[in-house]
């Protein structure tokens, strides 16, 4: 790709208001044939809203849209798709129960009543050869790996006829190896004269893969069109947030206590009733940080509620110092000072429609000075509240407003305010710095670091490798339910293996080349 490739987007000052809110406030946004253009911003700054502009899913108030040189207005993904721009979503549209050509070819209007599935079969698989795609198009949805099932979402717009692509945050449910492939295939589809959105909060893969990034802050282009040669993770940051964000944090050596957790040997079902858990052990002790890897859906969630008591366990046993959690009701579990941040931070971690307050004394609203005999000293309780709130920095109107209108970092410092001012020996923290932008995980990075470093004990469970390496002193690695391995010197190359199911003892050593004066 070069400087003087066309131009086969354009969106020119492109406003979206939605009630109360401009979403996007006279963005412009340039896409060249032949290169992968990354969008950039924190929650809020307007990038899906843009994105699903271009993609068919929203009109927009004011602006104007031109592809490959022509003005467009598109009233539906139909309409953009007729003019070749298909968009991939971060969660897969797949139907399991369908083959992947069945998949690739539902909605379209050829075949009409006779399908001669073996023709297509070959059609598509030429497809992915084409585009380093290599996927069974008779295989069900259900039979591949999520980095399989992405291709077939990449498929279906190439077969469509897309030659803009955008992708909305694809590496997030990918293993380390996963991604590497991707990135192969989104280099080699731009060589053919592809072009590509890239829609990522991860930096570190941006500056991987990205020619350009345009940059929104608040509804508001920050960067427009900026060459990512020489561009540093901090400038980017910086951009996002509007002050400087400190990626390198200072993490003390552990000295691991007693143990605060043991699980061992436990098995449990999820929801649909299959197993989730087979024979899980780990342990967590004082002091350090204990970190959960593994591609989504592996059993990460069903171990955090068994250890929270949301779950019943079919068998093994689950320990925190003397007490037994399969058999104490949760109040024994939250006087005991265990805390626990959930995955649902809005359903679960929060009652929405309930008050700043209200949600910040739900530990301990029975307790003196807030509680007062029968009744509640509403005082104590605005007075402790204030006290978080400033404590944990937490950004809103009034303790009065209720907490389904924080943004999502105020939200969840909300939680980890009720949680660690009540924790003593153990904290359960999943997924605490999902879709949040780089200001507010380094903040909630640091309340973690600093539950470690006063002696209590982290177990982390996050799809953020890069975040687990560099927070975690040890790190189990999870598969379809199992234990695969545990991990002690942050090896990204093992724990990317582990994540697709080999064990860690089945890994061989990296091989190193040998020089001639080693050799002498």
């Amino acid at each position: 790709m070069s400087d003087d490739s066309p131009f086969v987007v354009e969106m020119k000052k492109i406003t979206k208001k939605f009630p109360g809110l401009t979403a996007n406030d006279n963005v412009d946004f340039h896409l060249r044939k032949g290169e992968i253009h990354a969008l950039l911003g924190e929650n809020g700054a307007g990038k899906s809203t843009l994105m699903n502009i271009l993609a068919g899913l929203y009109e927009p108030n004011s602006g104007e849209i031109y592809v490959k040189g022509q003005q467009v207005r598109f009233r539906s993904p139909r309409d953009a798709i007729k003019a070749g721009i298909g968009m991939i979503h971060q969660h897969f549209m797949l139907v399991p129960t369908q083959t992947v050509t069945e998949n690739i070819l539902l909605g379209l209007d050829e075949p009409k009543f006779i399908m001669n599935l073996s023709k297509y079969d070959e059609i598509i698989r030429q497809l992915g050869i084409e585009n380093n795609l290599i996927v069974d198009p008779t295989a069900y949805i259900w039979q591949l790996s999520v980095g399989e099932q992405q291709r077939v979402e990449i498929l279906k717009m190439l077969y469509r006829g897309c030659d803009i692509l955008i992708t909305d945050e694809p590496t997030a449910v990918l293993a380390p190896q996963e991604i590497d492939v991707l990135f192969n295939t989104l280099r080699s589809m731009t060589e053919k004269g592809k072009s590509i959105i890239f829609i990522s909060h991860k930096l570190n893969e941006i500056l991987e893969i990205a020619d350009r990034v345009t940059v929104l802050r608040r509804g508001k282009v920050t960067a427009a069109d900026m060459p990512i040669e020489g561009v540093t993770k901090e400038e980017l940051a910086s951009l996002m947030v509007g002050r400087e964000v400190i990626f390198n944090i200072d993490k003390s050596a552990c000295h691991a206590g007693e143990p605060v957790l043991i699980v061992e040997n436990v098995y449990a079902e999820n929801d649909k009733g299959l197993p989730a858990l087979k024979g899980v052990s780990l342990q967590v002790c004082a002091g350090e940080i204990v970190g959960i890897a593994g591609v989504a859906g592996n059993g990460q969630r069903e171990l955090a509620e068994v250890i929270a008591g949301l779950r019943k366990i079919q068998s093994g046993s689950i320990r925190s110092k003397d007490l037994d959690l399969t058999k104490v009701p949760i109040k024994k579990a939250i006087e005991e000072g265990i805390a626990y941040i959930p995955e649902d931070r809005h359903h679960v971690g929060t009652a929405p429609n309930l008050s700043v307050v209200d949600n910040l004394i739900m530990k301990n609203y029975d307790q003196c000075p807030i509680s007062k005999g029968i009744g509640m000293d509403e005082g104590a309780a605005r007075a402790y509240a204030e006290s978080l709130k400033d404590e944990y920095d937490i950004i809103v109107p009034s303790i009065d407003t209720p907490v389904r209108l924080l943004s999502g970092g105020n939200l969840q410092r909300v939680i980890l305010a009720r949680e660690l001012s009540n924790m003593k020996s153990l904290l359960i923290a999943v997924q605490p710095t999902r879709g949040l932008d780089v200001g507010a995980i380094e903040g909630i990075q640091r309340m973690l670091l600093k539950q470690r470093e006063s002696g209590g004990g982290v177990l982390l469970i996050s799809e953020e490798l890069e975040e687990l390496v560099s927070l975690s002193d040890r790190i189990y690695v999870m598969y379809e339910g199992q234990i695969m391995g545990e991990v002690h010197d942050g090896d990204i190359r093992k724990i990317g293996l582990m994540m697709t199911g080999t064990r860690l003892e089945d890994i061989p050593e990296e091989k190193t080349e040998v020089t001639e004066g080693e050799k002498a």
